[in-house]
Formats: structure tokens, sequence, C-alpha cells
């Protein structure tokens, strides 16, 4: 949840903003740190650079898991948690990784060590996730950022 806090402030929005807020509020703060607008002072570029990294990156992560991204993704998300199985997962600071068969990669944010504990316990942990993790967490995919890498 601290991932997702850090990405709003990086933008100045709430959690209640929309994909057209988030749009916005993005566009406004490139023009005014788009590295190009430095190229007379090559440490103010820099800094620029850095700055503009951070927005895109927070912009990014909030769009996928806005709850209009989630709506347009929820068909290929049901499928995948339905008809898929695990394969692997990772836990780390309340942030759960989970791996499908079907190549899918989700993120569960603000997931308890307690829950993750049970994950690992539980003899089926495809069941276990659908009942306790699955439906109760904000999520994202990350398989076209793993793609891309």
């Amino acid at each position: 949840m601290r991932r997702i806090v850090n990405h709003r402030k990086n933008l100045g929005v709430s959690d209640k903003a929309d994909l057209k807020e988030l749009k916005s509020v993005y566009r406004n703060l490139m023009k005014d740190l788009h590295p190009d607008k430095f190229n007379d002072n090559h440490e103010e570029k820099l800094i620029a650079e850095e700055k503009s990294k951070k927005i895109i990156e927070s912009y990014h992560f909030l769009v996928s898991i806005a709850p209009e991204t989630v709506a347009e993704t929820l068909p290929e998300y049901m499928e995948t948690i339905n008809n898929a199985t695990i394969i692997d997962f990772e836990y780390k600071s309340e942030l759960l990784k989970v791996s499908f068969s079907n190549d899918t990669v989700y993120e569960y944010y603000g997931v308890p060590k307690a829950i993750y504990v049970k994950l690992v316990n539980s003899e089926t942990p495809g069941r276990f996730a659908r009942r306790h993790i699955f439906s109760s967490y904000i999520y994202r995919s990350t398989t076209k950022q793993v793609a891309a890498q």
C-alpha cells in the first residue's frame, strides 16, 4: 500500500482520481518538467530527467490499478484466476506476486503476512487464493512489464 501512496504523492492526486484526472495531471507535470525545456542548463536537465522518470512510472502504475482499467481487463483476469493454475508466488512487504500457468503475472497490494502464511500452508493454494486474495486486494497485471524487460 505504501507504494500506491508514494505514486499518488508523486503525481499529487488523491485516491479518488480517475483516468481523466490522472492523464491531465500527468500531462501538466510533464509540460513543466520535460527535460527538453532545460537544454541550456545540464544540471537542471538531469534533475528534470529524474523527476520525469518518476512521474512516468507513477502515472503508468496508477493507470494500471485505476477502476476503469480493472473493469476493462476484468474478463481476462477472471479467465486467469478461474482457469489457470498458480505456478509460483513471491511475497515481500505486503506485496504478493502470483505467476499463473497461462504466462500472466499479477501483483496484489496490502496483503498481510498472515494471509501469505496461510497461502503457503494451504493444501490447495489456488482455492485459498480464490477465496481470500484474488477479489480482496488491489491488483494489477505485470505481464506486459515483464515481457518488455
